[in-house]
């Protein structure tokens, strides 16, 4: 393996700030084409702006999805010493393992729509710290993370799709909120899980704890992901990073995705323009991130599994609306009046 493209936290920034924009001649032509094809204009709704963006990150005014990636990336949490959730940290080693044989939902999902499933577990054995007491994770620490996720990305693919696996992260995502948006820790702070009333209370406390010990969080979004985060989501943002250098569209997964993927925006503004919302999930948070981003879902669907699932589902939504774009006739080719 070559040197790594970046060491610090400063260099990912830059390189994410000096990151590939869409292709404006193919964006150009493919809303030529979109007004050519055989449909009254407008007729197929958001499925047509979704094709031509597509075809604007990949360069293509008639593109293919043909090679779709999903990646989940597994992380354990210090602050799960607290109680925060309602199941034990080693269920995400147990979750791991499902995954690789084969058993989970993600795994159904990813196999239903042609997409390359990889699980990646990160230092499973040595949780993040616990961030009420200070940073998570140290810059060596988070930077390894990131350049995980940015190496698991296959150059070769045309979508991208990351996901996730962590007892507590629902945590670490509320905290990171707090720290990009502001608000009070309960406007972030869910049931995640499913845990009760006294868990949801001791939960919301954590949260802010959380934002108190690392000031410097706030309103930084390398630096929340830092001292808020966990490995699993360090390294989705990294993919997701990846994902823009290299011109891959991306579509987010739930509430812990999103997080992760707001830490980016927060630092480059712009940063999340190859990226799609593949749902909004049970997690009440979720849709108050999407909103401070500016994305818009593309299903609804009460889901709130992670590990990719919702994101996953909707590779389907892309799908069509990509087949539909390059696939239809237009009215020439079909020698149908346009009337």
């Amino acid at each position: 393996m070559g040197e790594a493209p970046f060491s610090t936290l400063a260099e990912f920034q830059a390189i994410l700030a000096g990151a590939t924009s869409p292709d404006g001649a193919a964006r150009m032509a493919a809303e030529a084409r979109n007004g050519q094809l055989t449909k009254p204009p407008g007729a197929l709704g958001r499925l047509e702006d979704l094709a031509i963006w597509y075809a604007a990150w990949r360069g293509d005014a008639q593109p293919r999805i043909e090679a779709p990636q999903v990646l989940v990336f597994a992380g354990n949490h210090g602050v799960t010493a607290r109680g925060v959730s309602a199941f034990p940290a080693e269920v995400t080693e147990q979750m791991v393992l499902n995954f690789q044989h084969g058993g989970a939902a993600i795994n159904q999902l990813s196999r239903t729509f042609g997409a390359r499933l990889e699980v990646h577990a990160l230092s499973l054995d040595t949780p993040t710290a616990d961030f009420t007491q200070g940073p998570a994770m140290s810059e060596d620490e988070v930077v390894s993370a990131v350049l995980a996720g940015w190496g698991a990305v296959d150059a070769s693919a045309d979508l991208l799709v990351t996901g996730e696996m962590g007892i507590g992260n629902t945590t670490a995502a509320a905290a990171i909120c707090l720290a990009l948006f502001g608000g009070d820790a309960g406007d972030w702070t869910g049931r995640g899980t499913g845990v009760d009333d006294a868990a949801l209370l001791l939960k919301t406390q954590v949260v802010g704890d959380g934002l108190s010990a690392n000031p410097g969080a706030s309103g930084d979004g390398l630096q929340a992901l830092r001292c808020l985060g966990g490995r699993e989501l360090a390294a989705m943002a990294g993919a997701i990073a990846r994902a823009r250098v290299l011109g891959i569209p991306v579509i987010l997964d739930g509430f812990i995705c999103t997080a992760a993927a707001a830490c980016l925006e927060v630092s480059v503004p712009g940063a999340l323009d190859h990226v799609v919302a593949g749902h909004v999930s049970a997690e009440a948070a979720h849709a108050k991130v999407l909103d401070a981003l500016g994305k818009v879902p593309l299903l609804a669907l009460d889901m709130r599994l992670g590990e990719a699932s919702g994101g996953a589902l909707a590779i389907g939504i892309l799908q069509g609306a990509v087949a539909c774009h390059s696939g239809m006739a237009t009215f020439a080719e079909a020698g149908v009046s346009e009337g």
